[in-house]
């Protein structure tokens, strides 16, 4: 059920990243440049609600024992910058996967 647990959790933090960038480069400067408020009310709300899900995932994977506790503070601590979570999908998820895919299962005897 949960084999695609990584590229799950690298989609939602691209999209939400995405949603920070859209926020951060477009919103905020039509709201004070072109007088457009409404972008940010807009753009903000989706990237709140992304970032809830973002914090979720990280929460699921933990639970589901695929990150450790320091790659889930990492992952959190890089959803507050600009491109923190593009970063963390390449350099640090990308390495948890491969050793989670190495790891050969527990066999009962």
């Amino acid at each position: 059920m949960f084999k695609n647990a990584f590229k799950t959790f690298g989609f939602i933090g691209n999209v939400e990243a995405i949603s920070y960038l859209l926020l951060v480069c477009i919103a905020m400067p039509l709201k004070y440049a072109a007088g457009m408020p409404q972008m940010v009310s807009w753009v903000g709300m989706i990237h709140g609600v992304l970032f809830v899900a973002y914090v979720v995932a990280i929460v699921v994977m933990l639970i589901l024992r695929k990150i450790t506790l320091l790659q889930g503070l990492t992952a959190l601590i890089a959803s507050l910058l600009p491109f923190g979570p593009f970063i963390f999908d390449r350099k640090v998820l990308k390495k948890a996967e491969a050793r989670a895919s190495h790891a050969s299962p527990i066999k009962a005897t």
